[in-house]
């Protein structure tokens, strides 16, 4: 599994989303690593990390994981996925328990799909493998951000869409139908004992602004993003990083002294 690890300390762990990779969070690394340690995986079949087999669940991803976790003796890591990456932090907090320091959801969602989810994920895997993947991320990926892009916004959202590009296809197809299938773990967010941060994005069309909102009362710190879709570590990069201080310095550090 592909990674990259910057900095010294308490290490906090970025797990991207769909068709994403850990170059979505160089930004992240940049801002951050001069006060933690962070480390930014590829998930199986994206970004530069290799596709083993044909088909794979959340789970299986919490346990390979949770194996690299041990491997790098990582003691108590703050886990924050977006998205999909939300998904595996979940499954891979059922498993580890405390022995992870705190989790963050990033536009994601401790729910399981909703019917008309999983028609939409069946409408991907038909697209997926009759156009294959370029073309299906060009479709994908504009309209996770949020509509009328100025130009630095722009120049991102090309930059993520080449990322897009290089999934591999049955890396896209398995987790395609990972998320399909996945179990509710509202559960174990609620049960998780560690501090729980969550970020929203008021016109998210990924992830409903009125699902993210009954997660409020499930997490420590909950923080809606106005004007921003279901990217906002990138079109609200300055806030994000702003928010993830708070949530460290408000209920992690005190509570991992």
């Amino acid at each position: 599994m592909s990674y990259n690890d910057k900095g010294h300390g308490q290490p906090i762990i970025f797990i991207h989303g769909f068709c994403e990779s850990k170059e979505m969070w160089l930004a992240y690394e940049d801002a951050l690593s001069p006060y933690y340690r962070i480390l930014t995986p590829d998930l199986p079949g994206h970004g530069e990390s290799m596709w083993m087999d044909e088909e794979i669940t959340l789970e299986e991803v919490a346990v390979i994981l949770g194996v690299w976790i041990d491997e790098l003796a990582l003691e108590k890591p703050i886990v924050i996925g977006h998205s999909l990456g939300g998904y595996v932090t979940l499954a891979l907090a059922e498993i580890m328990g405390d022995e992870l320091g705190g989790i963050g959801l990033f536009h994601s969602t401790a729910f399981a799909d909703d019917q008309d989810k999983i028609n939409t994920r069946n409408k991907t895997l038909d697209f997926v493998n009759k156009h294959g993947v370029e073309k299906f991320v060009k479709s994908f990926v504009p309209p996770l951000f949020q509509d009328n892009p100025d130009a630095e916004l722009q120049e991102k959202m090309d930059y993520i869409l080449k990322l897009a590009q290089k999934t591999s296809f049955p890396g896209l197809v398995a987790f395609t139908k990972a998320m399909r299938d996945r179990k509710d773990r509202s559960n174990v967010l609620s049960n998780f004992k560690g501090k729980k941060m969550m970020i929203a994005g008021q016109t998210d069309t990924a992830i409903k602004i009125g699902d993210s909102r009954q997660h409020e009362k499930l997490v420590d710190f909950y923080f809606e993003l106005t004007g921003t879709g279901h990217m906002g570590m990138i079109e609200r990069e300055a806030k994000c990083l702003e928010v993830i201080g708070k949530f460290m310095d408000r209920y992690v550090n005190e509570k991992l002294v």
